[in-house]
């Protein structure tokens, strides 16, 4: 199973930390923020990685080089400009292949264990019909309306309440972006939405930890999250 990061945002809300750093870069508890996905994926098992970049993306191959330090093994989707989060999907097919595959945001940090998404993977297998499925969190205090809602029966849908917050944690079929522009900028809540009408995204409601990384304050809460011990231990 391939994996995706995303890393090609500007990270505004970051700035001025981010006007010559990349977001992905920042460091967290010692080591870059996106590192941390690279250990979790290499521990889980995935150790093919696919990671785009736009503002300052150099740096991010010039630090992470071909992967190996952390036990992957990494390509480049480079976007000039940024095209979103669907749209450098859309990229970076040719590179993900044709079976699912895991996406992780590069500015959230969750414990969920990625290991499952290979049981997901699997159990996709058994459901052609599924393009989707997401993990969701409880909402934040940034975002309490929530994203999507998940029903009993493990189907997420763009209507309905309680909501939950979408972790930017999902695998998904290539299909679900093949008719994308890979040259145009697209969002993914549209995308998802589309796939959510016909009863194509499952989803399940993830109780661990899990950080927007969006802002400094955030950054530092992550960073002290990860210093506990007990929590690094658990990659």
């Amino acid at each position: 199973m391939k994996a995706m990061i995303l890393a090609a945002g500007r990270g505004q809300r970051m700035r001025p930390l981010t006007d010559h750093t990349p977001k992905p870069l920042l460091p967290v508890n010692g080591q870059p923020l996106i590192t941390w996905h690279l250990l979790r994926l290499a521990h889980a098992g995935i150790t093919e990685v696919v990671i785009n970049h736009a503002w300052l993306g150099e740096q991010i191959e010039q630090t992470l080089g071909d992967g190996s330090q952390w036990g992957v093994q990494i390509l480049y989707s480079a976007e000039s400009p940024a095209l979103e989060t669907a749209g450098g999907i859309a990229r970076a097919l040719p590179l993900l292949g044709d079976k699912p595959f895991l996406v992780i945001n590069g500015d959230i940090w969750c414990d969920w264990a990625l290991a499952k998404a290979i049981q997901v993977f699997e159990g996709l297998a058994m459901q052609p019909e599924t393009l989707a499925h997401l993990v969701l969190v409880d909402n934040p205090e940034h975002n309490l309306t929530g994203d999507f809602y998940l029903s009993e029966d493990q189907q997420v849908h763009a209507q309905g309440s309680p909501k939950l917050t979408f972790a930017g944690i999902g695998v998904y079929r290539p299909a679900l972006f093949e008719s994308l522009d890979p040259n145009q900028p697209s969002a993914l809540a549209p995308v998802l939405r589309q796939a959510m009408a016909k009863r194509l995204v499952s989803g399940e409601h993830h109780r661990g930890h899990w950080i927007d990384v969006g802002t400094p304050e955030r950054l530092n809460a992550l960073s002290d999250l990860l210093g506990r011990r007990s929590i690094c231990n658990e990659l």
